[in-house]
């Protein structure tokens, strides 16, 4: 004989043997087999995010350029440019991962029968992973930016130190190597070598003379200054000019001014020391550019840290927020 059980009795009829109902079919209110992740608005949410992240950072750039002029004491200055540059950041960070936040909670579905901490904490993980997949696509898409950003300071220390070796002399080098040499600052120092003093005719014109003495700078001839020159850069980053080198130089300039050898001697000396001189500010200014790109590059990794952590606690506050708005 059947006995139909009615269903709102059967979640109290049990079995003892097997612990089941006996009859009828009672639906499962927890819904335990609801996923705890709701990837279609993580997706939506993170979308939205890296879109108006993108966004902002072309306005952001839009606005620097026009922040900044070509003439001199005019626009924005490069320390205002830099703040505003971190600032602007900042923000785009902030609203993005904010809406990116609020709509991965706004849009997730229902969890029924789910206890508040629980559903406080799922909001939460939506909140991050939306952030975390628009960081993602964000730095895909922009990974010329964020590369210059973070390898900024790795490239300029392991390249300091060659730098520094090299650029005041390289630098000098290629100024000598110019055609119109005698117009930059080293090229001047050269030219003063052979400088006669006001009302003194030089006792060999230029492009005059024929260069016969044996032992002796060839008179007049077109190629004693590159040869003093090749002289000077021998031993310019060395130390002071040999003796020889001094005394052999000094001719050239004795029998092309009227000096005397010992004045010519000390004319040498001079324009060396101050060729040296020269080298000594440009290594310094190289070392002070290093260390700055070096500072700036630390700084900047510095701020676009605090700005993705604040982005990640951000997109995780709006989804529990835009969550509590969807169960409401």
């Amino acid at each position: 004989m059947n006995t139909t059980i009615p269903i709102s009795q059967a979640a109290t009829a049990i079995d003892p043997g097997f612990q089941r109902p006996l009859s009828g079919t009672v639906t499962n209110p927890l819904n335990t087999h609801a996923s705890a992740v709701s990837w279609g608005a993580i997706l939506a949410g993170a979308a939205a995010a890296a879109a108006l992240s993108l966004i902002l950072l072309i306005l952001g750039t839009g606005l620097g350029f026009s922040a900044v002029s070509p003439w001199s004491q005019k626009g924005i200055s490069a320390g205002g440019f830099g703040v505003s540059a971190i600032l602007w950041l900042t923000l785009t960070q902030l609203f993005a991962s904010g809406l990116g936040g609020y709509l991965a909670g706004r849009l997730r579905t229902r969890w029924q029968a789910v206890q508040q901490d629980e559903v406080y904490f799922r909001d939460t993980a939506h909140g991050f992973l939306a952030w975390a997949i628009a960081s993602l696509a964000t730095a895909g898409l922009l990974t010329s930016v964020v590369g210059s950003i973070t390898g900024a300071g790795l490239q300029a220390a392991t390249s300091a130190t060659g730098a520094v070796a090299t650029v005041g002399a390289s630098a000098i080098s290629s100024e000598l190597a110019r055609p119109d040499a005698a117009s930059t600052s080293t090229g001047y120092l050269m030219d003063s070598l052979f400088r006669v003093a006001p009302g003194t005719a030089p006792t060999t014109p230029p492009g005059t003379g024929n260069g016969e003495s044996t032992g002796t700078p060839r008179q007049g001839n077109s190629q004693q200054l590159p040869e003093l020159t090749r002289i000077f850069m021998n031993t310019l980053r060395t130390g002071p000019l040999p003796p020889e080198d001094v005394s052999y130089a000094a001719q050239a300039v004795a029998q092309r001014t009227g000096l005397s050898q010992q004045e010519a001697e000390k004319r040498v000396t001079d324009v060396y020391a101050r060729m040296q001189l020269q080298l000594a500010t440009a290594q310094t200014a190289a070392r002070e550019a290093v260390g700055k790109a070096r500072k700036a590059s630390a700084y900047a990794a510095l701020w676009l840290f605090v700005s993705l952590l604040g982005g990640a606690f951000i997109a995780s506050w709006a989804a529990t927020f835009g969550g509590r708005q969807r169960d409401i």
